[in-house]
């Protein structure tokens, strides 16, 4: 079983002080920071936009996960690249060439996304697969932070892989939506290799941080080790 790449998300930060909190999660050992934009339209929140990330982006140098929660979203490609994003996810359902959209991102020199909402299925990547750099599993209905875990998710995770591994390509398969140390394991067992963690990354405040990446690793790490001494023995 791998050890996941961990990419907390800032929609669960303070956000009175965003740039000190993307620093902190970046010490404590996030592998990605993942930037939720919504709004209001698509999902029923409004958050930040690419004149946030444009700030945020010197504060850290690891990549930064932006997930567009917005429709229509091909307007607005260019100025979240150009704000700093590293890979740029969207909806098939936010404009009406999903193909075009993942064909515009690459051309602005990003990682090309898609994501799939709880009722989405796994059939929506059918003709997507071959151009894409990562695939995102939402876990929960996009729009707020701190919803929990819809359970039929990992049916479609399962599904997801075994495109993935059809397909022969370095595919990232990400899961947002309820994820604690618990659910990660079992995210982990359906194919994903990509957690984003909220509340479970940024519980406790800045002094936490570390211990909170710690644990959500630490069963992959441990069955990691273990299986080595097996390996050895």
């Amino acid at each position: 079983m791998v050890t996941p790449l961990i990419s907390p998300s800032i929609l669960s930060a303070d956000f009175a002080c965003l740039g000190e909190e993307i620093r902190a999660i970046d010490a404590a050992g996030a592998d990605w920071i993942h930037v939720d934009v919504m709004d209001g339209h698509f999902v029923p929140n409004i958050t930040i936009g690419p004149g946030v990330i444009k700030a945020l982006r010197s504060h850290s140098a690891k990549p930064f996960d932006v997930h567009l929660m917005i429709a229509p979203v091909d307007p607005f490609l260019e100025a979240f690249a150009e704000a700093g994003a590293d890979i740029i996810t969207v909806h098939p359902e936010a404009g009406p060439h999903a193909h075009r959209t993942v064909q515009a991102i690459k051309a602005l020199g990003k990682q090309a996304g898609i994501s799939l909402n709880p009722a989405t299925p796994a059939k929506a990547l059918d003709y997507l697969i071959d151009d894409i750099d990562l695939v995102l599993v939402m876990s929960v209905n996009p729009g707020f932070g701190g919803q929990s875990f819809i359970a039929s998710q990992l049916r479609k995770i399962e599904a997801v892989r075994k495109m993935i591994d059809k397909s022969g390509r370095d595919i990232r398969l990400e899961v947002d939506g309820g994820v604690d140390a618990a659910i990660a394991r079992s995210c982990v067992a359906a194919g994903a290799d990509v957690l984003v963690a909220g509340t479970a990354a940024f519980r406790g405040g800045p002094s936490a941080y570390a211990a909170n990446i710690a644990g959500l690793k630490a069963n992959f790490e441990y069955r990691k080790a273990n299986e080595h001494r097996k390996g050895s023995a």
